[in-house]
C-alpha cells in the first residue's frame, strides 16, 4: 500500500480515565507520545489528529501535529477516524486507527494490522499472548478468539477461551489460546465506510468494544499474532505502572515489560 493514512482519534471524555488524551506520562501529554512516534513511521504518508476537544487540539497543534476537529456525537473512534478521512479525502489506499491511549504503539503492529488488509480481510488488527492469570482476567484488558483462518471470532472483556477442565488456583495453564487484543485498526477506505453505515450493535454495548458491531454485521476482521507488543493506557493505574516502568527504564525495544495490558 503506497498511501496510508494514520488517524489518532482523541476523545476528551472517558469514563475509566478523565480527559485521558492530556494525562501526562512523564509530563508529555498522552496523545502527543502517540503523534511523536506515529510520525516516525514512514510507511504513514499523513497523520493526523482527530479529536473533538479545542484543549486537545491546542495541545497537539503547541507540539507541531496536523488537527482535525471533529463530532462530539461520535459512539467509537472509528465513527471518528471515518469523519476524518473523509474530510481529508487524500485518495489513500488504506486508513489505519492508531489509538490515542497507546503511547508506545510499534510500528510492527501497524504493520501487522496493514497485513490483514492485504490479505484481503475487510479490516486487520492484532493480538499477542497473554502471559499471566491477572492479565487474563483483568477486564480491562480485551481478548480475542480467531478462526484457523485468522480471521476474529470475538472480543471480550471477559476470559476467554474458557478452560472447561479444572485449574488450580493461583496456577497459570500457560496456554497459547489466550491472546490479548492490541488497539490498533487498519481498513481500506470501503471497509471503513460500510463499518461506519451500521447502527450500533447490542454486542457493542454491552461490551463497550467498537469491535463487535463489524463482527455482529459479518465482516471479517484479520487478526495478526505478534510475540509482544506495547500496552496501552485505560485506568490511572495503567498510566501510574507505565510511567514508572519508564522512569525505571524497564522497557525493551518498544515494549513494556510485565505491564497490564488495556485497551
Amino acid at each position: 500500500m503506497t498511501r496510508v493514512l494514520g488517524v489518532i482519534p482523541a476523545r476528551i471524555g472517558s469514563s475509566r480515565l478523565p480527559r485521558k488524551p492530556l494525562q501526562p506520562l512523564l509530563g508529555k501529554p498522552l496523545v502527543v507520545w502517540v503523534w511523536e512516534r506515529a510520525r516516525t513511521m514512514d510507511f504513514l504518508h499523513r497523520v493526523v489528529v482527530a479529536t473533538d476537544s479545542d484543549e486537545v487540539a491546542e495541545v497537539c497543534r503547541g507540539a507541531g501535529a496536523e488537527v482535525l476537529l471533529t463530532s462530539s456525537g461520535h459512539p467509537s473512534g472509528t465513527d471518528r477516524v471515518h469523519e476524518a478521512a473523509t474530510r481529508l479525502n487524500g485518495g489513500f489506499d488504506a486508513v489505519l486507527n492508531v489509538q490515542g491511549d497507546e503511547p508506545l504503539v510499534q510500528a510492527d503492529a501497524l504493520r501487522a494490522a496493514l497485513s490483514m488488509v492485504d490479505e484481503g480481510f475487510d479490516a486487520g488488527t492484532c493480538a499477542t499472548p497473554i502471559r499471566s492469570r491477572r492479565e487474563l482476567e483483568d477486564p480491562s484488558v480485551v481478548k480475542v478468539v480467531r478462526t484457523l483462518a485468522g480471521s476474529a471470532l470475538y472480543f471480550s472483556r471477559a476470559p476467554i477461551p474458557h478452560r472447561h477442565e479444572p485449574v488450580a488456583e493461583g496456577s497459570w495453564p500457560g496456554r497459547s489460546g489466550h491472546l490479548r487484543h492490541v488497539g490498533v485498526y487498519a481498513y481500506k477506505p470501503d471497509a471503513l465506510e460500510q463499518w461506519v453505515r451500521f447502527s450500533r450493535s447490542p454486542l457493542e454495548t454491552e461490551e463497550g468494544l467498537e469491535q463487535l458491531r463489524a463482527l455482529e454485521n459479518g465482516m471479517r476482521i484479520g487478526v495478526a499474532v505478534l510475540e509482544e507488543a506495547a500496552h496501552g493506557v485505560d485506568t490511572l493505574q495503567d498510566l501510574t505502572r507505565l510511567e514508572r516502568r519508564l522512569q525505571m527504564g524497564n522497557v525493551t525495544g518498544n515494549t513494556t515489560q510485565g505491564a497490564t495490558a488495556t485497551e
